[in-house]
């Protein structure tokens, strides 16, 4: 059998770390192998225990889920961290993306959701809760940008769409591709400039939303 993957829970409701425990426990793949009620525990503690995927609650007390992600990350560039979200915090989601978390899902997703969205995450993909892309397309997409036939894209440019849709950052994409982080970034300029985005985020969006590529 592989290697358990190993899941640190990040949330200021015991109840609700308790609940995903019960759940995790009925699962032969998963393990909780740690939990903190806050940021501030959890920055303290991920240097001590071996987790493979962090679940990051957003609002708790103290510093928020999403500023202890952009400090983990900090501290660990590799880390994997699976924001939970509920409905009403849409407004978070694009910060989620932009410190470098892997994904977003709902708290009341089921359970084998959420098993395949850890599992995705574990092997360094993306995951995005379906129910929530629609904010994303509402707030990112400008009714007047190109057309998906207005646009072409080198292969180049399809290359390195497809890696940012999986979540690698510019040196990993300048890793995998032999080529500069320089040159990344301009590509990644070309993408939002032919796409008419704002950003990455909205780049990512428009790419989902015209097929050009997929996100688990």
């Amino acid at each position: 059998m592989d290697k358990k993957i190993n899941v640190f829970i990040v949330d200021d409701h015991e109840i609700f770390r308790n609940g995903l425990k019960l759940v995790f426990s009925k699962n032969k793949e998963i393990d909780v192998i740690g939990e903190a009620e806050s940021g501030e525990e959890f920055l303290q503690l991920m240097d001590s225990i071996n987790f493979d995927v962090v679940l990051m609650d957003i609002k708790m007390n103290g510093i928020n889920g999403i500023q202890t992600t952009e400090r983990a990350i900090k501290k660990d560039p590799n880390l994997r961290a699976l924001v939970l979200s509920t409905f009403g915090e849409e407004e978070f989601l694009h910060q989620i993306i932009n410190v470098g978390a892997k994904g977003f899902l709902l708290k009341n997703v089921d359970k084998e959701t959420l098993f395949t969205a850890i599992k995705l995450v574990n092997s360094n993909q993306n995951y995005f809760s379906p129910e929530l892309l629609p904010f994303f397309t509402n707030k990112y997409i400008n009714p007047g940008r190109a057309s998906n036939e207005d646009v072409v894209l080198t292969k180049r440019e399809l290359e390195i769409l497809e890696l940012i849709g999986e979540g690698l950052s510019n040196i990993e994409i300048a890793d995998k591709l032999f080529i500069s982080i320089r040159t990344v970034d301009t590509h990644k300029n070309n993408l939002i400039s032919k796409t008419g985005s704002n950003n990455i985020v909205s780049l990512l969006i428009y790419a989902i939303k015209n097929k050009i590529i997929s996100i688990n």
